[in-house]
This record gives C-alpha cells, sequence and structure tokens, in this order.
C-alpha cells in the first residue's frame, strides 16, 4: 500500500456510523442563524392538514439554494431534524455536521446503508427526516425528475409524509448567481400521507402524489 492509499484509508468516512440526534445546545443556533434571514425575506408558511403533525415524519423538500435549509428550519419549529448531505459537503466539516444530526450520503449510488440510517432516525430517534430528493440546486427554477424509489422508501417508513415546497428561494440566489436578492420568500409545508393514508395506497399512488407535489415553477 502506498503512502496515498494509507492516507486514503485513513480518513474514509464510516458511512455506517450510526447519526445523532442534533445536538440540543446547538438547536438555538441553528434558529439563530436561520431566523434574521427568513424576516429579513419576511418568509409565510402556508399550513395544510399539518394538525396534530408530529415527529416522527419524512419531510421531503424542494431544492433551490442554501437558503432552503433556514427555510426548513423555521418550517419546522420547534422541532429538530436529521438531513440526508452529500458527501461532498462533509469535507473538512464533518464533525459539525454529524452534531447537528448530518446524513452522509454518496452521489448517484444505491444506498442501502442510507434506508437503514434514515430508519433508525425514524423509529429510534422519533425525529423528522429531511430530504432533498432533487438532490441538487434547481438549475432553471423548476421541479426535477425524481427516482422512483421514493414511494418504495416513504412505504417503508410507514410514517406520515410532509412536502416543504418552497417558493422565492431560487430567484433569491439562483445557482448562476448566487448573490442574494431581497425577495419575498415564501413556502407551502403539507402533510400528503398520514400513516394510514400511506398504509392503504400502492407505490405507484404514492409516487404520483409526491411528484405532483413537488411542482414548482419560480418563473411562473
Amino acid at each position: 500500500m502506498t503512502g496515498i492509499e494509507r492516507l486514503r484509508a485513513a480518513i474514509r468516512f464510516d458511512m455506517a456510523r450510526k447519526p445523532i440526534r442534533q445536538r440540543g445546545y446547538l438547536r438555538p443556533l441553528t434558529w439563530l442563524l436561520s431566523y434574521p434571514d427568513v424576516w429579513k425575506h419576511r418568509l409565510k408558511i402556508n399550513r395544510n392538514r399539518m394538525e396534530g403533525v408530529k415527529p416522527p415524519y419524512l419531510l421531503l423538500c424542494t431544492h433551490h439554494a442554501f437558503i432552503d435549509f433556514k427555510v426548513t428550519t423555521a418550517a419546522i419549529f420547534p422541532h429538530r431534524a436529521n438531513y440526508v448531505v452529500a458527501i461532498d459537503g462533509f469535507i473538512g466539516r464533518e464533525w459539525l455536521l454529524r452534531q447537528v444530526g448530518g446524513i452522509c450520503k454518496r452521489k448517484f449510488t444505491n444506498d442501502v446503508q442510507l434506508v437503514r440510517q434514515i430508519r433508525h432516525v425514524i423509529t429510534k430517534h422519533g425525529d423528522i427526516l429531511a430530504l432533498y430528493p432533487e438532490a441538487r440546486y434547481s438549475l432553471v427554477g423548476t421541479n426535477a425528475v425524481l427516482p422512483e424509489s421514493l414511494g418504495k422508501m416513504a412505504k417503508l417508513l410507514g410514517v406520515p409524509v410532509v412536502m416543504l415546497n418552497m417558493h422565492g428561494n431560487y430567484l433569491n440566489s439562483p445557482c448562476w448567481n448566487l448573490r442574494m436578492r431581497g425577495n419575498r420568500l415564501e413556502a407551502d409545508l403539507t402533510q400528503i400521507f398520514s400513516a394510514e393514508e400511506l398504509a392503504e395506497a400502492s407505490v405507484d399512488e404514492i409516487n404520483r402524489s409526491i411528484n405532483e407535489a413537488f411542482t414548482y415553477d419560480e418563473y411562473a
């Protein structure tokens, strides 16, 4: 084994390491980092079918820009969440991301280990699992194609499925010009399926409803 190979082996990410709950002492910090920005942009959250919905549940979010995470924090307040994060986001900040509940994911791979980690968050922690299934910032302000496995995973988890469809985030800071604008932000927080409805629905029906809920057009 060469020196470079030994170094790579030494710093290899432990993908099987169980995710931890977002540390309690960091929760006020996440609020402090999020609320000034969402207040600045006059964020309005529209809640639909959310009466009585409490963790654990699967939270599916659209993905426009970095401010998405701040909007998500405000939308689920005062609850905590674990977030699925691409492995390149962990480089140089693994300790911090694990402390705030990050779950490492390699891009463009089928990952059974990730499903185990998600189930651990839902069944053992009883928390929210926040997932951005478009897996990248929107390129043109419209929704991306979602993996068909999303419905299977939702069915497997057996907890409510909630959708956070954000509006204005892309136009505020598009991936081709990251300078922050001052436009107003809005978000729809909607329970797509209760646990009971999920049990009765087929995977195709679940995927159809998720895709409909994910529809957005920033320019429209």
